[in-house]
């Protein structure tokens, strides 16, 4: 698998907006592609999946309706819009890859951070209120 490669991260007021990015060295359009996040002394913590097939995409219950995370196949790249930032989504946001397909997208198999095979270094996103 290629590098991936996270970028866009930085310091905002809460209720602010911040977009990342994760390129890839090699192509993700058949591949499952995925945001996590982990705060200091908390785990890894599931943000959002896009799944190799049918375009599917899935969020957390804690992103979903300000977080928004989109793939871009030609340019091997997967986005996170984060809107209506709150000081708990203060984390280093990882971007993941997992080579498998699995044929049914089960929410404890793409929530997992222990499926997913190859990761970024991460970017730190830092909320104040």
């Amino acid at each position: 698998q290629g590098q991936l490669v996270e970028s866009g991260g930085g310091s905002v007021q809460a209720g602010g907006s911040l977009r990342l990015s994760c390129s890839a060295s090699g192509g993700i359009a058949s591949t499952t592609m995925a945001w996590f996040r982990q705060a200091p002394g908390k785990e890894r913590e599931f943000v959002a999946a896009l799944w190799w097939r049918n375009s599917n995409t899935y969020h957390s219950d804690s992103v979903k309706g300000r977080f928004t995370a989109v793939r871009d196949n030609l340019k091997s790249t997967v986005y996170l819009q984060m809107n209506s930032l709150k000081p708990e989504d203060t984390a280093v946001y990882y971007c993941a890859s997992d080579t498998e397909h699995p044929p049914i997208a089960r929410s404890a198999y793409y929530t997992d951070a222990r499926e997913y095979d190859n990761w970024g270094r991460g970017t730190q996103v830092t909320v104040s209120s």
